[in-house]
């Protein structure tokens, strides 16, 4: 389990736990999600609210880990913009140390 700050005099923290960061993985969430400015505010917040709340939406939303990430991460009540650039700089770093695995899951067979 991770904390990421949620605001700048790190009085607030969101909880992201490795199932969160696979999810994200998962489903793409932050590819293409910054313009190119590469500033993180609240227009970027909603975007990324916008595009969960669309996989939900759509026949692939059946996903328990999506909804959860839903709930505990990116709706949750501190998410700014603040908060979702700390998630992002905690993706990468936890991107890099946990490689994709390339041999497929059962279920991918």
């Amino acid at each position: 389990m991770y904390q990421i700050e949620a605001n700048i005099s790190k009085s607030k923290y969101i909880e992201v736990s490795d199932e969160h960061l696979e999810t994200i993985r998962k489903y793409s969430l932050l590819k293409d999600l910054i313009d190119s400015n590469g500033i993180v505010d609240e227009s970027v917040v909603e975007k990324l609210r916008l595009n969960v709340r669309s996989l939900l939406e759509s026949s692939t939303g059946q996903d328990k880990q999506l909804l959860d990430l839903c709930l505990d991460v990116v709706y949750h009540k501190y998410m700014k913009a603040y908060g979702l650039h700390k998630l992002i700089l905690l993706f990468v770093k936890w991107n890099e140390e946990h490689p994709v695995s390339m041999t497929p899951t059962p279920q991918e067979m």
